[in-house]
């Protein structure tokens, strides 16, 4: 059966009638050299709604963390991140091997660490130790099933990495899920942080792209390793006008996005063989536990039989992601779906 309902992630998006005429009428230049109006003005805007000096557009939010930690530290150094971290797991060893920086993983619930785990983590100023350099945060935790890192936690967390020295980047792929659910400004959630970027491509809807932002000093070392990464778009300005389309009309949206995520973990929850704790859902992601006879992926194939996809994330574990192209129909059909296999 074709897919119907598809709730494999936010990436899967398409972009709108209406995105898309505003992209085929984008006023475009060479982006390189600074000469795409569009792509000016998304930079701008972004910076603005950062709360930064400027803002740089890249071709992928992986491209925009990888930047960031070539522009942060040095081969040899540590990076300190949740275990759960997205440049751990789904960037291609980018760490290593762009930046020659190992990871020092922390833990803790939801994708999150508090300030007794980072202080932990800095290594002490040994010659026979990394170099502790650069302090991550991912809001929201992909992994930590869209949680939303506290306001408080994340003022306690950078302000240990400004005791020590450290340099603070905020991972914001789905940065502005958190703004809408929580109603703290994006400037907010930013102002701690060294270098920050949001991503166009997941519940925006935009078929390409993300800003990354911070100092003056900070973009200008971004575009030379964007350089490096071959990362210059030239008339980029037809996929910035998506970006900018998407700020304008996109973001309120998200709520329904959650609304969404909530009442499909309900459903999830009153069903046997799965754990699933709807008040645990902040934005737009659910985490499936299996507790039955099969795994995750068999679960997903039985989704897929009736028409709606689903991730696996290891041997017991699904993941559904509410987004832009699933409505309320659609949601509909994937309890329907989840009925009939676990009811």
């Amino acid at each position: 059966m074709a897919i119907e309902v598809d709730l494999y992630s936010d990436t899967v998006t398409r972009p709108t009638p209406a995105m898309r005429r505003a992209m085929a009428e984008a006023e475009v230049g060479d982006e390189q050299l600074f000469e795409d109006p569009t792509v000016r003005r998304l930079q701008d805007r972004v910076a603005e709604l950062l709360g930064k000096d400027a803002a740089l557009f890249l071709p992928s939010g992986t491209m925009a963390n990888q930047i960031s930690i070539r522009a942060h530290t040095r081969p040899g150094d540590e990076l300190i991140a949740h275990r759960t971290a997205h440049p751990i797991h789904f960037e291609s060893g980018g760490i290593a091997g762009n930046a020659g920086v190992q990871v020092r993983p922390v833990d803790g619930p939801r994708g999150q660490y508090d300030a007794a785990a980072a202080e932990a983590a800095v290594r002490a100023d040994w010659r026979e130790m990394p170099r502790s350099r650069l302090l991550w945060v991912e809001q929201t935790s992909n992994l930590g099933g869209g949680s939303i890192w506290p306001l408080q936690r994340i003022a306690e967390v950078t302000a240990v990495a400004r005791r020590h020295g450290l340099a603070t980047h905020l991972d914001g792929a789905r940065l502005l899920n958190a703004v809408v659910a929580s109603g703290v400004a994006a400037n907010a959630w930013a102002a701690p942080f060294d270098s920050v970027w949001i991503d166009f491509t997941k519940g925006l809807g935009a078929p390409i792209g993300a800003c990354l932002a911070g100092s003056a000093a900070f973009i200008e070392d971004a575009w030379r390793f964007k350089q490096q990464m071959g990362g210059a778009m030239r008339q980029a300005g037809i996929v910035a006008a998506a970006g900018l389309y998407a700020l304008d009309h996109h973001v309120d949206r998200l709520a329904d996005d959650h609304a969404r995520a909530r009442r499909l973990a309900e459903a999830f929850a009153a069903l046997p063989g799965v754990s699933v704790h709807p008040a645990a859902v902040d934005t737009n992601i659910v985490l499936i536990e299996l507790t039955g006879t099969f795994g995750a992926d068999e679960a997903t194939a039985r989704f897929a039989e009736r028409g709606v996809r689903l991730s696996s994330f290891g041997l017991s574990t699904l993941r559904a992601v509410t987004h832009l192209d699933v409505d309320d129909t659609g949601i509909d059909r994937a309890i329907e779906a989840a009925r009939a296999i676990f009811g």
